[in-house]
């Protein structure tokens, strides 16, 4: 994912009202941007700290917000990406290259599929008649400032029955003798390990160890993040 022109750099002053951030640009000069996160952001945002950030320009003047909080520097001098309607476009930009070798894109890369109640982020084979259901989470809950640089970065950062659910269907997708996978995009430049942050949502946790016995796949992959560039760079283990 290439970004034209460059992200900007800018400095985080807060993020308030969830979906809103006010930054400061290099000239000095304030302004408020979106902040697409759903999530709580621990230790993404560090209370009382001044951060750098990068942000974006939709160029669009009619929209009330027009710039958008892209990532953040967070503790021991990582950085986080933060825009978690970027996370699809980068595993499918990843899937249709052929760079992950568990995911095909031979058959077709689909968007927004639906099973049964639930709609799946990408899916593999045709619309009618997929094979594969992909379920993508954004991954950045790392250490604080105050915790050891271990690159443990968790999932999730707040309960998530939304979360829950969709494991739940997962296991239903393998039930009917399809094929489902969690994909974990981890979009923290000091990941090393993925795993479920069992101290935040226990249920989540126990419900991601279930699926895997039975016989949902688990993939986890860092993103390397720079002003020029998103992109999915290597897997890594998961820790569960």
């Amino acid at each position: 994912m290439k970004f034209d022109p460059p992200l900007e750099a800018v400095t985080l002053l807060r993020r308030y009202k969830r979906f809103l951030a006010d930054v400061r640009r290099a000239d000095g000069s304030e302004m408020t941007v979106h902040c697409p996160n759903t999530g709580s952001m621990k230790n993404c945002v560090l209370p009382g700290v001044e951060q750098l950030a990068l942000i974006s320009d939709s160029g669009n003047l009619k929209r009330k917000y027009r710039h958008t909080l892209e990532a953040l520097q967070v503790a021991h001098g990582h950085w986080a990406g933060v825009n978690t309607s970027r996370t699809n476009g980068l595993v499918e930009e990843a899937v249709r290259a052929g760079r992950i070798p568990e995911l095909s894109p031979l058959t077709g890369v689909e968007r927004e599929v639906t099973f049964g109640d639930s709609r799946f982020d990408l899916a593999l084979g045709e619309r009618k008649q997929p094979h594969t259901f992909i379920e993508v989470k954004n991954v950045t809950l790392g250490p604080g400032p105050d915790d050891p640089d271990d690159g443990i970065i968790a999932f999730p950062d707040s309960v998530t029955e939304r979360g829950q659910k969709h494991l739940l269907t997962l296991m239903q997708v393998v039930a009917q003798g399809h094929r489902a996978v969690l994909f974990f995009c981890v979009q923290h430049t000091g990941a090393v390990v993925a795993r479920p942050a069992d101290e935040i949502d226990g249920r989540y946790g126990e419900l991601l160890r279930t699926a895997i016995s039975r016989g949902v796949e688990v993939l986890v992959w860092r993103v390397s993040l720079s002003a020029e560039t998103f992109i999915l760079e290597h897997s890594l283990p998961l820790q569960v």
